[in-house]
C-alpha cells in the first residue's frame, strides 16, 4: 500500500487525484490539505491553510502529491525533497522559483521527483528511452490562438477561461491563454532534465494529443500521445514505476490531424519573457512567477486588461536585480518584494 499525502486537494488536480486514489486499491490517501476551501473527509488527516509541513511530519507519507497553486506550494516541495520522500509535482511554480535550491534539496534527500504536469510527465516517460539531446514541449495555443494584439485588447476573463482542450483551474487557464504557462514549463523543464534553454523547444499543437517529444542524438524522436486528461499523469506519478489501469479510453489515431506550429511570441510575449528570465538565472524566474501570479489575479478580478499582465511582468523583471538566493528565507523575501512592487505600481 502506497501512502499518499495530497497538497491542494480541492483544486482541479487535487479533485482528480482523489478520484484516481479512490479507484486504486494499492493507494491510500493519508493526508490532504487545501489553501482555504473546506475539505470533505477524504483523508484521516486534513488541514486548511497554513504550512503543510506539520501534517506531513504526522502523516509520514510514501508520496507527496503537490497540487498546491503557485508559490505557496514551495514548503511542501522542499519538505518532500529534503526528506527523500517521492515527490509527485504538479506545482510547477515552486520549482520555477526555487530551482537551484530545490535541486540541492533533492540531492541531499535522495528521493524521486516525478513531474505531474502532462507535458513534463510525457517528457519524463520519453526520456526513459535514452539521454535526451533536446526536448519539445507542446502548447494548445489557448483560446486566443491566431488573434492579433489589437484583438486581445478587450478580451474578458470569461473569454480567457474558455480553454479549447483542457479543463483546468482559473489561474493555469489564464496562463495558458497568455502562454505564460508554457514559459513556466520551459523553466521547469530546464531544472527537471538538466538541459540548457537552447535545447528546450516549444511548438503549438492545438488538439493536445502529443504531450511531449524527446529528440535523441541519432536523429530519432520519441513522443507521448494520449487524450488530454490529467488523470493519466496523476496515476503514473502515484504508481511509478508501475503503470496502473485507468478509465481513459485508448487513443483513436484517426480522430484528428497532428499539426504543429511555431508559437507567436510577438503577440504572446510572456513565453519569451519567461525564457529570458530562465536564461538570466538567479532569482529572475522567481520574480517572473511572482509578478505573473499577482497580475493574473488582478485580471481575474477585472482590475487590469489582458495585455497588461504581460506589461506588469516585463516591468517587474526590469526592476529586479536577479541576485541568487542563498536560502529559502532570501527567496521568500524576493517573492514578497516583487509582489509588493507590482501592487505599488498599480496604486501610484
Amino acid at each position: 500500500m502506497t501512502r499518499v499525502a495530497l497538497l491542494g486537494a480541492t483544486g482541479s488536480i487535487g479533485r482528480q487525484a482523489v478520484e484516481v486514489i479512490a479507484g486504486n486499491a494499492a493507494l491510500e490517501l493519508v493526508a490532504a490539505t487545501s489553501g482555504s476551501a473546506p475539505i470533505d473527509g477524504v483523508a484521516p488527516l486534513t488541514q486548511v491553510g497554513g504550512d503543510p509541513t506539520e501534517i506531513l511530519e504526522r502523516a509520514q507519507p510514501d508520496v507527496v502529491l503537490n497540487a498546491t497553486l503557485g508559490f505557496a506550494g514551495l514548503p511542501g516541495t522542499m519538505w518532500a525533497l529534503e526528506h527523500g520522500v517521492t515527490l509527485a509535482l504538479a506545482n510547477k511554480e515552486s520549482l520555477v522559483a526555487a530551482g537551484e535550491l530545490a535541486l540541492a534539496a533533492r540531492e541531499r534527500g535522495g528521493g524521486l521527483l516525478i513531474p505531474v504536469d502532462s507535458e513534463h510527465s510525457a517528457l519524463f516517460q520519453c526520456a526513459l528511452a535514452g539521454e535526451p539531446e533536446a526536448i519539445v514541449l507542446t502548447a494548445s495555443g489557448g483560446p486566443f490562438r491566431g488573434r492579433t494584439r489589437d484583438e486581445l485588447a478587450d478580451v474578458t476573463p470569461a473569454d480567457a477561461l474558455a480553454h479549447p482542450t483542457w479543463n483546468m483551474g482559473a489561474k493555469i487557464t489564464i496562463d495558458s491563454a497568455t502562454l505564460a504557462n508554457k514559459g513556466l514549463e520551459v523553466i521547469e523543464a530546464h531544472f527537471l532534465f538538466g538541459l540548457p534553454y537552447s535545447r528546450i523547444e516549444v511548438v503549438v499543437h492545438p488538439v493536445s494529443i502529443v504531450h511531449g517529444l524527446v529528440r535523441f542524438r541519432d536523429g530519432a524522436a520519441v513522443a507521448h500521445l494520449g487524450y488530454p486528461d490529467m488523470r493519466v499523469p496523476i496515476s503514473y506519478a502515484l504508481t511509478y514505476p508501475e503503470r496502473a489501469a485507468t478509465s481513459i479510453p485508448p487513443l483513436d489515431l484517426t480522430a484528428a490531424p497532428l499539426e504543429f506550429f511555431e508559437p507567436d511570441t510577438d503577440t504572446f510575449r510572456l513565453l519569451a519573457l519567461a525564457r529570458e528570465a530562465g536564461e538570466r538565472g538567479g532569482t529572475f524566474p522567481c520574480v517572473f512567477n511572482a509578478a505573473n501570479e499577482v497580475a493574473v489575479a488582478a485580471f481575474l478580478e477585472g482590475r487590469i486588461g489582458f495585455l497588461e499582465i504581460e506589461s506588469i511582468v516585463h516591468d517587474a523583471l526590469a526592476r529586479a536585480d536577479g541576485a541568487p538566493a542563498r536560502d529559502l528565507t532570501e527567496l521568500r523575501e524576493v517573492d514578497r518584494r516583487a509582489r509588493e512592487a507590482v501592487e505599488t505600481v498599480w496604486a501610484s
